[in-house]
């Protein structure tokens, strides 16, 4: 749970940053976000999840972690 907790926080510090130093960027990718079709969205949103799952376990298994 902790590990859960801590890539929550992750994910805020990332976003909150790239939205501080580059707002203009951000506010073109949620546009540009809001005219691509739902189901492309999902394809892209599930491709990124199992990629994450893959990189989550590849640190653990080899990195120890």
């Amino acid at each position: 749970m902790t590990d859960f907790v801590v890539a929550i926080g992750l994910v805020l510090v990332i976003e909150g940053v790239l939205f501080a130093l580059l707002p203009g960027k951000a506010q073109d990718a949620m546009r540009q976000a809001a005219e691509t079709p739902a189901d492309l969205l999902r394809i892209v949103g599930l491709v990124s999840a199992v990629v994450g799952v893959i990189v989550i376990w590849l640190c653990r298994r080899f990195l120890g972690g």
